[in-house]
């Protein structure tokens, strides 16, 4: 499920930035390559985990260096699959969609006063 209108598609910052950024959101940079990254954050409710993310690709350098400049893609959430895989059109209950909107919109506060 793609979450529209946090005002984040489209954000720009270096990688440093973006990572201190992330991390402080509670965001952990997981998967990655020289030319984009995925940034996690973990959602835990009634015992289902489920996975709010956030693609950002370099359009200035590579991610091997910390001056590289990254834009943000729209956020999508979706449940876990056990043993591995998610499930991104699962329904996501409200409760974890508030806590998800509420750590983008604390991302995108840090990245307006960037």
């Amino acid at each position: 499920m793609v979450i529209k209108d946090t005002g984040l598609n489209g954000k720009e910052a270096l990688l440093a930035d973006m990572d201190t950024y992330m991390h402080d959101t509670g965001f952990v940079r997981w998967a990655w390559d020289y030319l984009h990254a995925t940034y996690d954050y973990k959602l835990v409710e009634k015992g289902v985990t489920y996975y709010l993310r956030i693609q950002a690709h370099a359009i200035e350098g590579r991610l091997e260096d910390s001056h590289a400049l990254l834009r943000l893609e729209e956020p999508f959430i979706g449940k876990h699959l056990f043993p591995h895989g998610v499930d991104y059109d699962a329904v996501i209950p409200d409760n974890v969609l508030k806590n998800a909107k509420g750590a983008l919109k604390t991302l995108g506060d840090k990245l307006a006063n960037h």
